[in-house]
């Protein structure tokens, strides 16, 4: 396992991989044009109802997003049943919010397409103070210390904004449902020795009210559930050396 800190070269090269979009959603009607009309062009959106009451489904249908529903309540789980519905070579992922530009995925899927990296995160640069509370930096930042703890990975975000193959994705055997799947992913792909690198963008004020991040509770709930992960995912493993390079799946 390491992590790919250096500048893509391959950020410029024809893409001919096909990607589809997985878009968590509880209520987020009034974000979905924003964010809808940015997802790249020839990408598939996939919308998944987390259980919406504002009609969500209904615009992202309209605005020709392909939605899938998930009844049980947890960003982990939409997040899967994305994962399952998807068909392409490469999934993304990106909150439904407007906090974040699907079209900033570009060079994510260039660098996973051209064999640069196997797990491209996001790591958000906030315009403004109101688009990242202090709250929630300070339980990022928690959460960057024990994952580096844990795995020797020095990343300095655990934002919901990337990139991976399908197949392997599916392959790390995720099991959480709840705040916690984020960084699931990134442990067991740390584990599996995948290459993981960072990409800055951009991080706007959502659209909407906040279902996280955005409330003290919010995000201790998000830091309970991450370090819940981080228990249980290390119970038989011994902390990861930095550098070391393990097998790939």
């Amino acid at each position: 396992m390491r992590t790919v800190t250096t500048p893509s070269t391959g950020t410029n090269a024809p893409l001919t991989a096909s990607v589809d979009v997985v878009l968590p959603c509880l209520d987020e009607a009034e974000a979905l044009p924003w964010v809808l009309e940015r997802v790249p062009p020839g990408w598939r959106a996939l919308v998944v109802d987390n259980g919406s009451t504002d009609g969500s489904a209904d615009v992202a249908r309209a605005l020709g997003a392909t939605v899938v529903h998930e009844e049980r309540r947890g960003f982990g789980a939409a997040c899967h049943t994305g994962l399952t519905a998807a068909t392409a070579d490469i999934v993304c992922f990106c909150d439904c919010d407007a906090t974040l530009d699907p079209g900033d995925l570009v060079p994510f899927v260039r660098r996973i397409a051209a064999g640069e990296a196997d797990l491209v995160l996001g790591r958000r640069r906030p315009g403004t103070r109101a688009a990242w509370p202090l709250h929630a930096r300070a339980g990022n930042l928690a959460v960057t210390r024990l994952l580096r703890h844990r795995t020797g990975l020095r990343l300095h975000d655990l934002g919901p904004l990337r990139a991976a193959r399908r197949a392997p994705l599916l392959a790390l055997g995720l099991t959480d449902r709840r705040s916690g799947y984020p960084l699931q992913m990134v442990v067991r792909a740390a584990d599996a020795g995948w290459r993981i690198a960072e990409h800055d963008v951009p991080y706007l004020p959502r659209t909407g009210a906040s279902k996280v991040t955005g409330t003290w509770r919010g995000t201790w709930q998000a830091v309970r559930d991450m370090s819940r992960v981080l228990a249980a995912d290390g119970a038989d493993t011994e902390p990861a050396v930095a550098g070391r390079k393990e097998p790939r799946p």
